[in-house]
C-alpha cells in the first residue's frame, strides 16, 4: 500500500516507515489483551498492525476517506477492529468506551493539529487512562518543560496541570515516509485521577496563564495588570516583578483561586 499512496500534505501525513522505531513504540505502550486502544491516524497501518493482536479492541479513528477501504480490507476481518472514518478533532471519543472501561489512545499525530488535539481529548480525560503520541520534538520539549526554564510556557503548565508527562525517547526525520523538515519525539501523557493542585474554576486558571505567558518578556506585574493590583501579589507574597515562566502551578493556582474569591 505504502508504494501506492502518496503523502498529502493538507493532511499533515507523514508515515512511520522504521520498524524499529515501530517496535520502540508498541514496547512503551506496552498493550495487553484486555485493552481497548484507539488510534489517531493509522495512515498505512504500520503500527495498527503490531498492535491489534495483542488487545482487546483497537478503533482507529482516520480523516482521509482514501486509506479507508485498505484499512478496511486488511484489518476487519480480524473481528476485534473498528474503524472510524472521522476528524479526530470532532470526534467523541468516550463514546467508544463501553461499561465503564478507560481507553489508551495512541497517534502519531499531524503536528498542525497537536495541540488543539490533545486540549481536546484531555475535556474527555475521564474516560481515558494514558495518551501515547508522536509529535515534533520541539512540541514535546515545551509539554516537558519544568518552571524556570526557556521552553516552559502555557502549554507546559496546562498539560502539566492534567497530566502527569513523560517524554520517552527521540525519532529522526528519516524514519519518516515523506522525511519530515524537523525532529520528533514519543510522549506519554497521563490524566491524574486528582489535579496536582487545587484549582476552584478551570477557566479563570487558563485565563490567568494565558495572560501570564502573552508578552513573555513581560513581568507578571504588566501582563496580569487588569486583573492582579500590586496588592493582591502582596497578599499572596509573589513579586509581580517576576516573569511568567518562574511560576510553580501552585503559584498560578494562587493567582487564579484569589480571582475567583474576589
Amino acid at each position: 500500500m505504502a508504494a501506492e499512496y502518496r503523502a498529502r500534505k493538507r493532511f499533515g501525513q507523514n508515515f512511520l516507515v522504521d520498524g524499529q522505531i515501530v517496535q520502540m513504540i508498541v514496547n512503551a505502550i506496552n498493550p495487553r489483551k484486555d485493552e481497548h486502544l484507539v488510534e489517531i491516524g493509522p495512515g498505512l497501518g504500520a503500527l495498527t498492525q503490531e498492535l491489534l493482536p495483542e488487545v482487546k479492541q483497537l478503533d482507529v479513528v482516520e480523516l482521509d476517506r482514501d486509506l479507508i477501504p485498505q484499512l478496511k480490507e486488511t484489518y476487519l476481518p480480524l473481528g476485534n477492529f473498528a474503524i472510524h472514518s472521522a476528524d479526530a478533532l470532532k470526534f467523541d471519543f468516550c463514546a467508544l468506551a463501553k461499561h465503564g472501561e478507560k481507553l489508551r489512545i495512541v497517534g502519531n499525530l499531524p503536528y498542525n493539529i497537536s495541540t488543539p488535539l490533545m486540549f481536546k481529548l484531555l475535556e474527555q480525560s475521564q474516560c481515558i487512562s494514558d495518551m501515547h503520541f508522536m509529535l515534533q520534538k520541539e512540541v514535546v520539549d515545551r509539554i516537558v518543560a519544568p518552571a524556570g526554564t526557556n521552553n516552559y510556557g502555557r502549554l507546559s503548565v496546562m498539560l502539566q496541570l492534567y497530566c502527569h508527562v513523560t517524554d520517552l525517547f527521540h525519532v529522526p526525520p528519516s524514519a519518516f515516509s515523506p522525511q519530515p523538515k524537523v525532529n520528533s519525539a514519543f510522549l506519554r501523557l497521563v490524566p491524574y485521577d486528582k489535579l496536582p493542585v487545587d484549582v476552584n474554576d478551570i477557566g479563570q486558571f487558563s485565563s490567568v496563564v494565558g495572560r501570564a505567558f502573552a508578552h513573555r518578556r513581560k513581568t507578571l506585574r504588566n501582563n496580569l495588570r487588569e486583573v492582579f493590583s500590586l496588592e493582591d501579589f502582596e497578599q499572596l507574597n509573589i513579586d509581580p516583578s517576576r516573569r511568567a515562566e518562574t511560576l510553580s502551578l501552585d503559584e498560578f493556582a494562587s493567582i487564579a483561586n484569589y480571582i475567583h474569591q474576589q
